[in-house]
């Protein structure tokens, strides 16, 4: 049999780094996957080199790089044990303003590539009899977010294809989790140009390393939906009763650029 290791997508920086990190320090051997080859490549220094971390530089956007991905892993000796899908791409501003291909890159990597990755390493999780998934979806998943709408509307779709497939595989022994973080400290805003003005960006924020230890804490629970942090699960607790409209408005009010927006 062959050794085991944990595939971690986004890894170059934030939460991605925080799960490799996290993962190393239980002892699993991790896969890091990123476009940034030089990150990953210090990243797998940090973690102990070859032996026990690979970077594999590659862009999900790209028509079929996830089945890529899964046979690079595999050709390295490795069975995937734990996949985290955690490579995202965002951005806010009024959707009609936004460049087609820009709409297309978020969706390509939140949906399509989460969707490729998952059905590529499943079938050998099942025949074996375990495995765990994570897939990283958002706070934004349960509601609709004006001005960040089409990431809201991927995430949303990531809670649902998570849920769902959850349910398909209880019993099978391969655990499946969403993880829903909120405001979280990483390079998300930045690289994404979605900071600059925003209300959003004055609210706390909690560390991509908290994010982690709740969302692998919960992994052994076997909960399905991880919502990180207590004051978003309050906040998600109270989007129940508010009225849509106004969840909405106020959704709007807080990432409605206050400044003219860069190029996608």
């Amino acid at each position: 049999m062959s050794p085991t290791c944990a595939l971690v997508t986004g890894a170059s920086s934030g939460i991605g780094a925080a799960f490799a990190r996290a993962l190393r320090a239980r002892g699993e051997r991790v896969a890091l996957a990123a476009r940034r080859r030089d990150r990953l490549e210090a990243l797998v220094g940090e973690l102990g080199g070859p032996e026990w971390a690979a970077a594999f530089p590659v862009d999900l956007t790209e028509e079929g790089a996830a089945k890529r991905l899964r046979d690079d892993v595999a050709a390295r000796g490795h069975d995937v044990d734990l996949l985290v899908n955690c490579a995202g791409l965002g951005r806010t501003g009024p959707f009609d303003s936004q460049r087609p291909e820009a709409v297309r890159a978020m969706i390509a990597l939140n949906v399509r590539a989460v969707v490729e990755l998952t059905h590529a390493v499943l079938p050998a999780m099942r025949a074996r009899g375990r495995g765990r998934i994570v897939n990283v979806a958002s706070n934004a998943a349960f509601q609709p977010v004006p001005f960040l709408t089409v990431y809201a509307a991927t995430k949303a779709f990531v809670l649902s294809f998570t849920e769902g497939l959850a349910e398909e595989l209880r019993g099978t022994g391969v655990r499946v989790q969403a993880l829903c973080p909120g405001l979280t400290r990483t390079e998300f805003l930045d690289v994404s140009d979605t900071h600059r003005g925003l209300l959003v960006s004055r609210l706390p924020m909690m560390s991509a390393d908290d994010v982690v230890r709740a969302s692998l804490d919960g992994l052994e629970r076997g909960r399905v939906r991880v919502v990180a942090g207590w004051s978003n699960r309050a906040l998600v607790a109270v989007e129940r009763f508010v009225p849509s409209v106004l969840a909405r408005r106020v959704a709007a009010a807080l990432y409605r650029p206050r400044v003219t927006p860069g190029p996608p």
